[in-house]
């Protein structure tokens, strides 16, 4: 999975400034943008300061938002707030193809922090959004690369279930349009993906769109130790491309890479099975890539992600299926804190996973 945000970015300014710049002899002061409450030329400054914005979180690492805004001149035209979205574009491109892919900085929805997809994401999204409102203010016609829509929505837009026409989807998942048989949206945040630390890994929630790359092959845009993914993250990956396609995918109940901090290589997934159900319970598994086992990374793993789950309202209980002979998995699950079910419950499961043989089942519960 390459790493294309920076050129995202650039394509989305570029498309932006080429079809506004067929209308700088216009009064954006005087016209609405779409509709906003801002006028035309205040939506262009807009685009701008979120370019730099979202540059300089990311260039700096910042851990809150940066303390700065940016001020066009008073007596710049309409062409030089053009010029100042390209430069500002220009340095959100350099900060996103230059930050080191476990870098994350701060940004509040929902999980207080980006990495530099979910930076050039929110910075294309700014950009097609409020060039749309533009557009749709001035009269003119805009209608960006669906690729473009598509990149959105795959990388923080995760709960949104995707329609033929990625742009129109992204119109409605933002108050901008209507889809047939959806009702309209009235009130929308993106999601950047969730990550939760351990001690020696970091565990890093996937997107749709660095899953849909793992289920057929690729690496995700994860740098793996040697023999990895496993072939259960790949299935996994592929069960939540599933659940995204069919507008039920939680994505904090979804896939989580494990990464190792000392060198940022990824060495297996661990995630659940879907969302809680009406009583609380979810299940959740597991693998590790071939040279990461015996060395405690998936008891750790287990360990911070059953926590965050427990510390949930919605989450109750806890549970893990393990094959008869897997006795290393049995061991994790134990020392993680899961004790063993009823024989009548490993029964029921048995029968209703028609497997190849008993089946352990163990829960962990508040």
């Amino acid at each position: 999975m390459g790493h294309t945000g920076g050129e995202h970015v650039r394509q989305a300014v570029a498309g932006s400034v080429a079809l506004l710049r067929t209308a700088v002899d216009r009064d954006w002061e005087a016209v609405r943008a779409g509709g906003l409450e801002w006028s035309c030329r205040r939506t262009a400054e807009h685009i701008a300061d979120d370019l730099i914005a979202y540059a300089g979180r990311l260039a700096a690492r910042a851990d809150s938002s940066v303390p700065f805004d940016l001020t066009v001149d008073d007596g710049a035209g309409n062409e030089g707030v053009l010029q100042v979205i390209e430069t500002m574009g220009a340095l959100l491109v350099a900060a996103v193809r230059t930050a080191p892919r476990a870098v994350r900085a701060y940004h509040p929805y929902p999980f207080r922090s980006a990495n530099r997809d979910g930076f050039a994401a929110m910075g294309v999204a700014e950009v097609l959004l409020h060039t749309r409102d533009i557009a749709e203010g001035l009269g003119l016609a805009y209608e960006p690369p669906a690729a473009s829509a598509e990149y959105v929505l795959t990388t923080i837009f995760p709960e949104v279930r995707p329609d033929p026409d990625p742009w129109r989807t992204l119109l409605w998942a933002t108050g901008r349009g209507e889809l047939p048989g959806r009702a309209p949206v009235t009130e929308w945040r993106w999601q950047n993906n969730l990550v939760l630390p351990a001690d020696r890994l970091t565990l890093e929630g996937l997107t749709p769109a660095a899953a849909a790359d793992l289920a057929v092959g690729g690496d995700g845009g994860f740098d793996w130790v040697e023999g990895g993914p496993y072939e259960g993250t790949r299935e996994a990956s592929g069960m939540l491309v599933k659940a995204y396609e069919a507008g039920v995918h939680r994505p904090e109940f979804g896939v989580f890479v494990l990464v190792r901090r000392e060198d940022d290589r990824a060495v297996g997934g661990l995630g659940f099975h879907g969302a809680p159900d009406e009583e609380g319970r979810v299940e959740i598994g597991y693998d590790l890539a071939a040279p990461a086992r015996g060395t405690g990374y998936a008891t750790e793993a287990l360990q911070a992600l059953s926590a965050w789950a427990l510390a949930r309202d919605d989450v109750r209980t806890l549970m893990a299926t393990v094959e008869h002979a897997n006795w290393p998995s049995q061991a994790v699950v134990k020392r993680a804190g899961f004790v063993r079910a009823t024989l009548e419950e490993e029964r029921a499961m048995s029968e209703s996973r028609e497997s190849d043989g008993p089946l352990h089942v163990y829960l962990r519960t508040a």
